[in-house]
């Protein structure tokens, strides 16, 4: 039994599943833990359990009325409507400090309300779903959040050999992950969030072992859309301290629609939370596409640089760099943290190197001055005569970030 306070949110449609769920219940209620249950169901319960919150509560939360979804028979209308009100529902029990681990169970609707409710809970307060979905490629639905999947391996429909040895080990799972410590750190070290890519990961690599040698937990997010937006999120959950964004490329893929765009809100975060932050426009010569037949038709006049067989890269232009600086500078001007762009002059990424193949000084230098002219005064625009992955450039970084960081503790 854990002895952190809480109790685990059971997520489900009790009205077709309550045998199931009953059976889960019972397990983890056996396990000294207290639940809270949440009816996601759109018809009349089969439960033979008390149900915190039953499925008129939450079609209300989620802005209709249970009957009207009965009536209707639509079943994506609901899958929605439940979605929202069991996502709304659990934000203010995770709001209240009721709510220690969640975990749902359930087909493709019972799976899609579950995933939906779990996105308003932070990064550390464990998520399980037991699926017949769980193989198929969900990673839509679980965005950036720290969700855990499990096949059901047969239909979540009723009690047999099967299920219920999956549903002892989810039970048996989720009680076991809701006993840990939900410390965001691990240690009373100042932690630094810092954005990587193949093409920066020396300067990075550079960057991270002088931090750790001061102290600093660094954590590194790949810039592959994924893990920007999930940085993003980790930095509204306020689990970390600063932010050293040497690898915004996501922006151009954002732009130009390749594979690892992080989305309108990339680079956000940090100005909301008001944390400080040093930002490189590193990357913002490439935008990553594919197999080279993936590529649109509209950039075939483009030059490209295969980085791997399914990795296909094309640089950016004057006009989409412009455009990348003043979005660098719309985002941090509204910061109220202290804020460094540093600008590398030598080339913005391993390819943008003196001899690399997307080496354009010039396109760079349209960048470099979009962010000149456009940031505002309290917004340090440094410039280094340095390429991005030197390790001038990365000490430079670092003395910038541990200036900002200084300036915020005695502010």
């Amino acid at each position: 039994m854990s002895t952190t306070e809480g109790s685990i949110v059971i997520l489900g449609c009790f009205d077709t599943k309550g045998e199931v769920f009953a059976f889960l219940r019972e397990k983890i209620v056996q396990s000294g833990e207290k639940v809270i249950m949440v009816n996601t169901g759109v018809m009349s319960t089969s439960a033979s359990f008390h149900v915190d919150f039953e499925s008129d509560v939450v079609a209300l939360e989620g802005g209709a009325h249970i009957a009207d979804l009965r009536r209707k028979k639509d079943r994506g209308l609901a899958m929605d409507v439940m979605g929202i009100g069991a996502a709304k529902i659990v934000s203010k029990l995770v709001d209240a400090g009721q709510v220690k681990a969640v975990v749902g169970m359930g087909g493709g609707g019972g799976t899609y309300i579950a995933l939906a409710a779990m996105q308003t809970v932070p990064f550390g307060i464990p998520k399980l779903c037991l699926s017949t979905v769980a193989s198929k490629d969900l990673s839509r639905q679980i965005g950036n959040k720290d969700i855990t999947l499990m096949p059901s391996v047969v239909d979540v429909a009723g009690l047999n050999g099967v299920i219920e040895v999956l549903i002892e080990q989810a039970a048996a799972s989720i009680c076991a992950m809701a006993s840990i410590s939900r410390n965001t750190k691990s240690n009373d070290k100042k932690s630094i969030a810092i954005s990587m890519f193949g093409n920066t990961t020396a300067c990075v690599n550079h960057c991270t072992r002088r931090l750790e040698d001061l102290g600093y937990e660094v954590l590194a997010f790949h810039a592959n859309g994924v893990g920007g937006s999930t940085m993003e999120a980790l930095i509204r959950e306020g689990v970390f301290d600063a932010v050293l964004d040497v690898t915004t490329t996501e922006l151009a893929d954002d732009l130009c629609g390749g594979i690892c765009s992080a989305g309108p809100s990339r680079l956000t975060a940090a100005t909301e939370m008001g944390i400080p932050q040093v930002v490189v426009p590193g990357c913002l010569d490439m935008v990553n596409f594919g197999h080279p037949d993936t590529v649109p038709v509209r950039f075939k006049e483009r030059s490209f640089y295969s980085w791997a067989p399914d990795v296909t890269l094309m640089r950016t232009n004057a006009d989409e760099n412009e455009i990348f600086g003043k979005r660098i500078t719309q985002s941090v001007n509204r910061s109220s943290g202290p804020t460094a762009v540093v600008l590398p002059l030598q080339g913005i990424s391993q390819v943008d190197a003196e001899g690399g193949i997307f080496y354009e000084p010039k396109t760079d230098q349209v960048l470099f001055e979009a962010i000149k002219q456009s940031a505002a005064e309290h917004v340090k625009v440094l410039e280094q005569d340095a390429h991005i992955n030197s390790p001038e450039f990365a000490d430079f970084l670092v003395e910038t970030l541990l200036e900002i960081l200084t300036k915020d503790n005695h502010s």
